[in-house]
């Protein structure tokens, strides 16, 4: 009630300082027109200072080369601390810290260490017989290798392999354990939920920073795939909105961007200070999301 009572008295995103911080995931591009929509994005966000800016990679390695390009030049070209994600699919651990070392050799000090999803055709996550088996090991052996900054996955409605939210705190507590630096959360819709899963980490002795991940809706079709393989809801009324939209993108992103501050907004009242986007390599909505959060170019 009181955050609704504030809501009332004050102007809509009125007199927020500004004091978020910020971090953007982008994938790979497949061609050069991707990549150029890839680094007009890079250059439009970069002057909000972001804390870093991450990469994505392909199950069994599928995008190496192009993660490695990608992530390299964004330190390099963009002057973001950038971090390359990395995964234990169909790879030995010999594989997988020699993929690091090339890392730490290029001065990339940061990665985002993931189990990672089946490979395409598979229906379930199989261990290498010389991999890493899982996120925990993989982070352990990634301190051994050098002393990364590492990120790791949180999944505030349960990781669709782990059998109940409790075993999914265990799971990322065990991720603390083993040497992680934060958390960033599985996109989501609802709040409520972020805060409870919040909670529950906080109670089941987890210091480390749970940052909210932020996916603003660019299709809402491919919300509902992405949804459905993470095991995010996506509330009933949100169908709704974006109904009769699919040939009216202006006007889907006006919705999105609305929907997405609101949830950020809301996290903010709820004391969270720090956001990662998942930007699908598309920066305006994050900008503006960002924008209206107080954030502003650094000078």
């Amino acid at each position: 009630m009181r955050e609704a009572q504030r809501a009332l008295e004050t102007p809509l995103f009125s007199g927020l300082s500004g004091d978020i911080e910020v971090s953007f995931e982008f994938f790979p591009p497949k061609n050069e027109r991707m990549n150029e929509t890839l680094w007009h994005s890079v250059e439009t966000l970069a002057p909000l200072g972001p804390r870093f800016a991450s990469v994505t990679y392909g199950a069994g390695g599928s995008t190496r080369e192009r993660t490695h390009q990608q992530v390299v030049r964004i330190q390099k070209e963009a002057h973001i601390p950038a971090a390359a994600h990395l995964t234990c699919v169909e790879a030995t651990r010999e594989q997988v810290d020699e993929v690091a070392r090339h890392y730490w050799d290029e001065g990339i000090r940061h990665i985002v260490a993931l189990r990672g999803d089946p490979p395409d055709g598979a229906n379930k996550y199989t261990p290498h017989p010389g991999g890493y088996a899982n996120a925990v090991e993989l982070i352990a052996g990634l301190k051994k290798v050098a002393d990364f900054e590492i990120s790791v996955a949180a999944y505030p409605e349960v990781h669709p392999d782990s059998p109940d939210a409790q075993a999914d705190i265990d799971n990322l507590k065990a991720k603390f354990d083993a040497g992680a630096t934060r958390a960033i959360t599985q996109f989501f819709f609802d709040p409520q939920c972020f805060f409870e899963f919040r909670d529950k980490a906080a109670a089941a002795g987890i210091a480390g920073e749970i940052v909210p991940g932020i996916m603003p809706v660019l299709s809402f079709a491919a919300v509902q795939r992405m949804s459905g393989l993470c095991g995010t809801a996506i509330p009933h009324w949100m169908e709704g909105l974006f109904d009769g939209l699919d040939d009216r993108p202006e006007a889907r992103k006006l919705v999105s961007a609305t929907i997405a501050a609101e949830l950020c907004r809301r996290l903010y009242a709820g004391g969270v200070r720090q956001f990662h986007f998942y930007t699908l390599n598309r920066a305006e909505l994050s900008y503006a999301i960002c924008h209206m959060l107080g954030l502003r170019p650094k000078v």
